[in-house]
């Protein structure tokens, strides 16, 4: 009987395998042109980060909340380097906004609100921390 852990692939060799993937049927669906495999590369990365944070946002609502550990595991997943040295949700936030070039928003100053697009991955949460940090008088 084959064990399923043996033939699962590497977080990293998964990630590799399903941009590379991702990044032919972009190409596939370009027709194969040439000069643009750099730009289908790239954005299939950005499609798995992308898949990665809001598979993480479900879990994180699922479960409950965001947790330091959970945020530190995705910050390190997306390219944060030192993830686990950081130990607050909106520094952890920011860090992931940060390596996959997202604007590191979380304004919460008293009496701010969110101005970012609807299509931001971390509205929700952002919301959250700022209620928990100035609830209402």
């Amino acid at each position: 009987m084959k064990i399923r852990s043996e033939s699962r692939l590497s977080d990293c060799n998964f990630r590799q395998h399903w941009i590379s993937e991702a990044a032919y049927y972009l190409a596939e669906k370009r027709k194969f042109a040439v000069g643009m495999e750099l730009e289908d590369w790239l954005l299939a990365e950005k499609v798995f980060v992308k898949m990665l944070i809001t598979r993480y946002l479900g879990i994180a609502h699922e479960d409950g909340g965001l947790s330091i550990k959970g945020l530190q595991r995705l910050a390190k997943s997306v390219g944060v380097e030192n993830s686990n040295e950081l130990m607050q949700e909106d520094t952890l936030v920011h860090a992931i906004q940060k390596a996959t070039d997202d604007n590191p928003c979380f304004n919460f100053e008293p009496g701010a609100h969110c101005t970012t697009s609807e299509c931001c991955l971390w509205k929700a949460e952002c919301k959250q921390m700022v209620a928990k940090w100035h609830p209402l008088s």
